[in-house]
Parts: structure tokens; C-alpha cells; sequence
């Protein structure tokens, strides 16, 4: 199961990926999915990879509305996933399907986007224009229909931000390692970051 087709030149030398794990079980289907598809990028692409869980960040707070509607320079670990975010070329949120979206941890990620767009000098949004947002999940049921709201929730945010979308690799897997069974979506895998 996949959707998309790799848009990017991710061969190229200089590129950084960053993998943001947001599954709560270290090691899941999604994750091994990530990795697998990461074995394949050429050696001088830089890899840094992040679990969410291991980062967790305080609840959003909306304060658009509120005297300038500036928010304060992030701290701790929002800083962390900021400068991680702005140093990458490539971002690749692994997440599994929860409730046919992304997981909390990736929403809350994201929600915070909407802070750092509104720091006074950090540029947030323009500096994230012509990087590539990619999307790799694990789902339990056979209907890839199922990701059509998290694969909907990357894309958008991608073309909202001024990114470039590299696709969705999807593959099956409920218990733990069930995705490396998954022979379709390995096969898929190898070539996904490819241009």
C-alpha cells in the first residue's frame, strides 16, 4: 500500500533527514518500516532520528487572538524539535494510524507549528518552504482507504507550509514486527526516498 510518488531528489549530496517517531511503542511497525526504507538512502545523506515521546511538549495554547498575538522564543524540548525541524532538508513524520489520523504526538507537534510561525524573527514558515515532508505509517486493517485522513493531514500542512510532498509509504502491521511480513510494502520501501 503506498500513495504518492517520491518528488524530491533525496540523493543529492547535503541532504539531512529528519525522522520524527511519533509511535508509543519503541521498535513498532511503523517505525521498522522507517528504518527499513532508510537503509536505502545514499550514504551522504545525513539521518537524525527523534522520538516525540522521548520530547514531550506542553499542550498547545492558542494565543493568536491576544495582544500581538507573538509567542515567546521556544524553550527545552519545543527548541530541540525546532531547530531540528529548520536544520532538515527532509522531514519524515512516522507515524501510525490511530483513529484513521496521525498519532497525538504528531498532532501536538504540529499544533505547535502554530507557535513558532508567530515567533517575532524566526521566519518559521518561510524557512520550511522547499523542504519535503514525506509520511510513513503502519495501519492493522487491510483497507488503505483507512490513512486517507493522516496521508490528508501531511499533505496539507506540506502544501500550507510551501513544501514539497514526497509521498506516503503505508504497509501493514498490527503486532509488533507484523510490517517486516509485509513483503509489498518492503519491496516499496527500497525505493521510496528515491527521486
Amino acid at each position: 500500500m503506498t500513495t504518492g510518488i517520491s518528488t524530491g531528489t533525496p540523493g543529492d549530496a547535503g541532504r539531512r533527514y529528519l525522522f520524527l517517531l511519533a509511535n508509543t511503542r519503541p521498535g513498532g511497525n511503523t517505525e521498522l518500516l522507517a528504518r527499513h526504507a532508510a537503509e536505502q538512502l545514499p550514504p551522504q545523506a545525513q539521518q537524525r532520528w527523534l522520538r516525540l515521546a522521548d520530547l514531550p511538549l506542553p499542550a498547545f495554547e492558542d494565543h493568536r487572538h491576544e495582544g500581538d498575538g507573538a509567542y515567546p522564543e521556544p524553550t527545552g524540548h519545543a527548541r530541540t524539535l525546532l531547530d531540528a525541524t529548520l536544520d532538515a532538508t527532509d522531514l519524515v513524520i512516522a507515524s501510525p494510524l490511530y483513529w484513521y489520523s496521525v498519532s497525538a504526538g504528531t498532532k501536538l507537534y504540529l499544533d505547535h507549528w502554530s507557535a513558532w510561525m508567530r515567533v517575532p524573527g524566526l521566519d518559521f514558515l518561510p524557512r520550511l518552504r522547499g523542504k519535503t515532508l514525506w509520511s510513513v505509517t503502519a495501519l492493522a486493517g487491510q483497507d488503505p482507504t483507512t490513512t486517507e485522513p493522516l496521508v490528508g493531514t501531511l499533505r496539507h500542512t506540506a502544501a500550507y507550509a510551501g513544501m514539497r510532498w514526497g509521498g506516503a509509504l503505508l504497509g501493514n502491521g498490527s503486532r509488533p514486527g507484523d510490517v517486516l511480513r509485509d513483503t509489498d510494502a518492503l519491496a516499496r520501501a527500497k525505493g521510496f526516498f528515491a527521486a
